[in-house]
């Protein structure tokens, strides 16, 4: 039975030694309920790191903690101490972690790290490429793993791979300042599904890959290395169910017995009944804005000095990266605010901050969930917030106002909070005023849509999702509308060729023969492909015809000492026998008028340039920035449609070109005064390009079609690239 393997730093579980045994718990909650499904539930394997060192067990102890996560379903990946410190604290958290939330003063780069983040990175593929059998899927989680999915793809080719980034990715202009840009890019495509959590960040990856990596998107998929990657949002979700009974319990639990924090708030809560409680839950992280957030709350104390000593901040900032010196200056300064306002503002019955820094039971988290009127979340930046998803959960009374950061990612899908932007205090003090006066019908109404959206998109929903979508790309020729040439299908076409009496073979250029070039002009024949030409034209049944939309004096020069059939200018010329001949008689006065156009957009595109043929001109932007030549392609087609538009005149668009030719002649009717020449018994076509459509749609049923690269076509089969072009061909040499 074929199975998922999940892939993540570390594994669902905590592995805990003592002097006679090793026990493992299993974590609840997060990732791993929303995995459930996939791990727990099938045959499902988890693949990350124990918590321990290798340092910290020897090698007897390492068996048994083998065996006691495999039980798990689980593998553990072994790291050093140098490994945690410099992959996981070094790269992945001073490097990728501050860069990724905009945090460029933050953001370190060390070689030493770098090498040693490769390093972990192989160790994962290692251990996952033992895993993998055929039909297998791979579920990799994270930016400490950015680089695995290309290790693994590199190895297993065939395998269906997803990646999920649970942090934000950043805008284009901040990716582009990092030295190993191209790096980290380079293994993110190395999966088939890629996911984000919003539609920014999936933007932002896109114009990343186009800019950076000078990659063909087309709405949300990629074309890299003939293979078609599709980049989506999904909003990750929350157990909601299990926040909801943990609600509805507590409320119970307390009628019977109250805990020691609960008592503490319904003491607050109980001195007048306008007295609220504002909560704020946060890993204790730069991103999540906490120093603002009490400013602004001093500034909201100063602003509306009514709500002193009828209202308390109650925040609790869960302890994080402790050892790494941002983390221990956030927490000094932390300190100094609370102090400082608690100290300006307190009264002998009334402080405004109660300041937890701990983490804290889930069944406290669910007290202070349901006895705070607001929750107050003013991040900075942050992928996804479940906080703010969780605090909605407990609501089961419908009343309660969630204030969210504009800059969360879930401020996307819960449009009915009070959205904020948390570099404006007044913004936020106002806001929270509002909040605190909202009526109690306008917080149910808010309340309830927020609990239908939130209740319906889970973390389970969104690994279905997500694993759906991953399934649903493994058939290509979905897509593509066409079959890939296998070995067998091969076989097929070879045994054809052998068994009729002549076949003619029409082969593209550019894009089939040889691979596209950064200058039109260095792509020319090299001495393996005339080897491979010559030997296929010792074969007295096989014709080859060359049709290209390189003009005939190059195609002449480059093929002068054969006598193969050339077509040249898209099926302008044709060249048999060694002659010459024109197809359609054409003019080229039209130039005058579109060239001075062209040549604007070649000034106002970096990098672009303009190649003058005899009876067409063509636009070449495969080496300018592809955001900026996708919107000036829309602004030739709009000023040039018009022009053209009581002429013969047509605009083609090729790889990273756009031409301008007669409509009158193209490669199918080039073809048909082929076939009108002499009868074929077999006929192959490969080509790679728009154009090339007009052959395969012009030629009999009985042909034997091939397109180039992953795209939609109407030619019967397809292969990936170049290379397998001539592996292809070299078949029928034999």
């Amino acid at each position: 039975m074929n199975k998922t393997i999940i892939v993540s730093n570390r594994l669902p579980l905590q592995v805990k030694l003592t002097d006679s045994s090793i026990k493992v718990i299993p974590s609840v909650g997060g990732l791993a309920t929303g995995m459930k499904s996939v791990h727990r539930d099938s045959n499902g394997v988890w693949v990350g790191w124990t918590g321990l060192t290798d340092e910290a067990i020897d090698e007897n102890i390492q068996k048994q903690v083998d065996i006691a996560v495999k039980k798990e379903q689980c593998v553990g990946v072994n790291l050093t101490e140098d490994d945690i410190q410099n992959y996981y604290y070094g790269f992945s958290n001073r490097t990728l972690w501050s860069l990724f939330h905009y945090f460029l003063e933050y953001t370190e780069y060390d070689k030493h790290a770098w090498e040693s983040y490769k390093r972990v990175n192989e160790k994962f593929a290692k251990v996952v490429l033992n895993q993998i059998e055929d039909g297998d899927k791979v579920w990799i989680h994270d930016y400490q793993l950015l680089l695995l999915p290309q290790l693994i793809k590199a190895e297993k080719p065939d395998v269906s791979i997803g990646f999920f980034l649970h942090i934000p990715f950043p805008s284009y202009e901040i990716f582009r300042t990092f030295p190993k840009r191209g790096e980290l890019l380079e293994g993110m495509l190395g999966a088939d599904l890629i996911g984000f959590h919003t539609y920014d960040y999936e933007r932002h990856f896109l114009s990343s890959v186009k800019r950076i990596a000078n990659k063909e998107v087309k709405f949300n998929k990629i074309t890299h290395n003939n293979r078609i990657i599709k980049v989506d949002s999904f909003p990750m979700g929350i157990d909601y169910k299990k926040f909801e009974k943990a609600t509805l319990d507590n409320q119970e639990q307390n009628k019977r017995q109250k805990t020691e924090i609960q008592r503490r708030l319904d003491e607050h809560l109980s001195q007048s009944k306008s007295t609220k409680m504002v909560l704020s839950i946060d890993r204790l992280d730069y991103t999540k804005g906490i120093p603002n957030r009490i400013r602004s709350f001093e500034y909201f104390l100063k602003k509306y000095p009514q709500y002193r000593e009828k209202i308390r901040l109650i925040m609790l900032a869960v302890p994080s990266r402790s050892q790494v010196p941002q983390y221990q200056k956030l927490k000094r300064e932390t300190d100094e605010l609370v102090g400082r306002i608690n100290g300006q503002f307190s009264t002998v019955s009334w402080t405004p901050i109660w300041y937890f820094f701990r983490s804290m039971p889930f069944e406290n988290l669910i007290d202070l969930y349901t006895s705070s009127d607001v929750a107050l979340i003013t991040l900075i930046r942050d992928g996804m917030n479940l906080v703010a998803k969780e605090y909605v959960a407990t609501r089961t009374r419908k009343d309660g106002v969630l204030v969210l950061s504009e800059m969360a990612g879930a401020s996307i899908e819960m449009s009915e909070a009070l959205l904020i932007n948390p570099f404006n205090f007044e913004e936020i003090a106002d806001t929270l005023k509002k909040a605190l006066e909202m009526p109690i019908e306008e917080q149910r109404e808010r309340m309830t849509s927020l609990q239908k959206r939130i209740s319906r998109y889970s973390v389970e929903k969104w690994a279905e999702e997500f694993m759906n979508d991953l399934e649903s790309l493994q058939n290509v020729s979905q897509y593509i509308k066409a079959d890939k040439l296998t070995e067998s299908k091969q076989s097929k076409i070879i045994k054809d060729v052998k068994q009729s009496k002549n076949t003619l073979l029409l082969l593209d250029y550019d894009g089939t023969l040889v691979n596209f070039t950064q200058k039109p002009e260095e792509a020319k024949p090299d001495k393996e492909l005339f080897r491979l030409l010559e030997s296929i034209d010792k074969n007295p049944k096989i014709e080859i015809c060359i049709i290209s939309g390189r003009d005939k004096e190059t195609l002449g020069k480059w093929f002068a000492h054969t006598n193969y059939r050339l077509i040249s200018d898209h099926g302008v010329f044709y060249r048999n026998n060694n002659e010459w001949n024109a197809l359609e008689i054409l003019k080229n006065d039209w130039m005058a008028d579109v060239i001075p156009i062209l040549e604007t957009f070649v000034d106002r595109t970096p990098r672009s340039s303009l190649e003058k043929k005899s009876f067409s001109l063509a636009w070449h932007y495969r080496n300018s920035d592809l955001e900026m030549a996708e919107k000036r392609v829309v602004e030739i087609n709009t000023v040039l449609t018009s022009l053209i538009s009581n002429t013969d005149l047509t605009i083609m668009h090729g790889n990273k070109v756009l031409e301008i030719k007669s409509s009158k002649a193209n490669k199918g009717q080039a073809v048909l005064h082929i076939l009108d020449e002499k009868k074929f018994d077999s006929i192959i076509a490969i080509g790679d390009d728009w154009t090339d459509e007009y052959m395969f749609e012009d030629l009999p049923e009985t042909a034997h079609t091939i397109k180039v690269g992953l795209k939609k076509t109407n030619a019967k089969y397809y292969l990936n690239k170049v290379e397998d072009v001539r592996s292809f061909l070299k078949n029928l040499t034999v």
